[in-house]
Formats: structure tokens, sequence, C-alpha cells
């Protein structure tokens, strides 16, 4: 029961998530809406890095809301307004995510975002346990 992390013969050997998560069994499902980089203030980073990093705070929080921990989420989407910022929000994402494989991802190089100073975001699906 809960979440099964595999990456299967025959593909290519990720690098900072994993292929193929199952999940099983009962417990609850959480969804966590894309996270900027807004400080509990409202206030948004002034930078990538501190964007980023607030993000992840952010998700951080939301999953202590609901009794979890970043080790419950299975996936997540990255949204980057430039794919060269792709080496900082691995450096950062390696730092938070720190219990456990990481969750299958995928990185996402769009032109803007929902506050047009904003330069990421992060969405994630989380499975907790019973």
């Amino acid at each position: 029961m809960g979440a099964k992390f595999l990456n299967p013969d025959g593909m290519s050997k990720p690098t900072g998530y994993t292929h193929v998560v199952e999940v099983s069994g009962t417990g609850r499902t959480i969804y966590i809406a894309g996270q900027l980089g807004l400080r509990a203030d409202g206030s948004l980073g002034e930078d990538f890095r501190t964007q980023a990093e607030q993000a992840f705070k952010n998700l951080e929080t939301a999953m202590a809301a609901v009794g979890g921990g970043l080790e419950h989420i299975v996936k997540v989407t990255y949204f980057l307004v430039d794919i060269g910022y792709l080496p900082v929000m691995r450096e950062i994402r390696n730092h938070h995510f720190t219990k456990g494989p990481l969750p299958a991802s995928t990185a996402v190089a769009i032109t803007a975002l929902a506050l047009p100073s904003a330069v990421f975001e992060v969405e994630a699906i989380a499975f907790i346990p019973s």
C-alpha cells in the first residue's frame, strides 16, 4: 500500500526524477495548485533563485497543512520562463526533496506566468497512505 517508484529497464536512467510512480491502497490524494515564489505577505522574490526557493517552501507548507511532507509527493510539474534556469531549479529541488525517491516530474519552458514578474511555478500531486 502506498506509492511505488519505478525506473523500468529499457528506459533511460533518470536524473532527478522517477519515470513511473504507482499509487495503490487507501489513503488521500492531494492536489496542490501551482505555487509561485510568493511570500506570506504576497510579495514576490526578486530573482529566479529566490522565487524557486520560496515556491518549494510553499509546497512544504501546503503538505504540512494536510499532515504530510514532500516525501508524499508523487508528481510535480515545473514551469520556467527560461529553461536555462533548470540547473538552479534542480539544485534547489535536491535541497528540499531529501527523503525517499524523487517524484515523477515534468519541466516546461513557458513564455509567461500569471504574475508578470514571476519566473517559476511548481504544482504537485501527493498521496498520503491511511
